[in-house]
């Protein structure tokens, strides 16, 4: 068995270069044009990004302390479901704004970046604060669990952009244009630099990953508490986003009963963190078996019901795109 290593900044530092280099080769070299990313690429990136993350977790079983691997595999199957409720406001948005279908690989790299930096800066805000005041852990289980009650009762609210407070410091700073100018986010309006729709879209993206976040972290920290685990985890799940886009925007409304699944995780990772108050702690396989089951039959559920419903409405086709505004 090789020997354990000890994490450390260097880890740290080579994990985050690995990142931007495998970023750098998807925009510079496989994206490098505005393209419309049809479902078969998509779900060819969608299983590169899955089995680089089971990878992953073969090398943290092999060089880190048993169960390390469990726990990093339970933050990511959290942090992709969860995230499954994220691609559907960003397919949303996209329809709000009519975004072409070829610049929305762009959009969501950049945001993707961008979600990247922000979870980073939360996970040590976070980790610190729980080294600091262990009671925290205890506060978010409590977050989660009424997190998870209010989306079961709590619909949609749809995507409304003049609510956002981004997009208005964005409209009051800088011009914003009619139209789209290709990829670009800035643009020349009557010979003043202009923010185009693209650049508002950005903004909308990355204040809901924001939000989504304040949702997802606190239900990794209740799997484990180490820091590396916990960004890794959420970085590799951030990665598969954008091909997971394209494979499950286009069936959105098949989706019925996901919503319920993701708030029963909720719930259950609530629960979970609660319970040690008692010194009741749940095993991390335990934990991701749950997780996976109630992600796995509300899924199964959705198609069940979808099959059903075009049974029941042989002329009508519920799952084609999200819907426009």
């Amino acid at each position: 068995m090789p020997d354990l290593i000890e994490i450390t900044s260097t880890h740290y530092v080579g994990f985050v270069v690995a990142v931007l280099g495998l970023l750098a080769m998807d925009l510079g070299v496989f994206h490098r044009k505005a393209h419309e990313i049809h479902y078969r690429e998509a779900l060819g990136w969608t299983a590169f990004w899955f089995v680089l993350a089971l990878l992953f977790a073969g090398l943290v079983h092999a060089f880190r302390p048993p169960g390390e691997a469990i726990e990093f595999v339970t933050g990511y199957v959290i942090e992709l479901s969860l995230s499954m409720d994220n691609i559907f406001v960003i397919a949303l948005i996209f329809a709000y704004f009519r975004v072409p279908v070829e610049q929305q690989h762009r959009v969501l790299f950049w945001g993707i970046l961008g979600a990247l930096v922000m979870r980073g800066v939360m996970i040590g805000l976070g980790a610190a604060l729980i080294r600091q005041f262990h009671g925290v852990l205890y506060v978010m289980g409590g977050f989660l669990v009424v997190t998870g009650v209010r989306m079961l009762f709590v619909g949609e609210d749809g995507v409304h952009p003049e609510r956002n407070l981004f997009i208005r410091l964005a409209r009051w700073f800088f011009p914003v244009s009619q139209e789209f100018d290709g990829q670009r986010f800035v643009t020349r309006l009557d010979g003043r630099l202009a923010l185009t729709p693209l650049a508002l879209v950005l903004v909308m993206v990355e204040t809901t990953d924001l939000l989504f976040a304040v949702d997802s972290l606190p239900a990794i920290f209740a799997v484990t508490q180490n820091t590396f685990i916990v960004f890794t985890s959420n970085i590799f799940a951030i990665l598969g986003l954008r091909s997971l886009y394209v494979v499950l925007a286009g069936a959105i409304n098949c989706f019925h009963f996901l919503k319920f699944g993701l708030s029963l995780v909720l719930i259950f990772i609530g629960i979970k963190m609660l319970l040690a108050i008692w010194q009741i702690i749940l095993p991390a396989g335990l934990a991701l078996g749950v997780v996976l089951a109630l992600i796995g039959i509300s899924i199964a559920a959705s198609i069940w019901e979808a099959r059903r419903k075009r049974e029941l409405h042989p002329g009508r086709n519920d799952s084609a795109r999200p819907p426009s505004a």
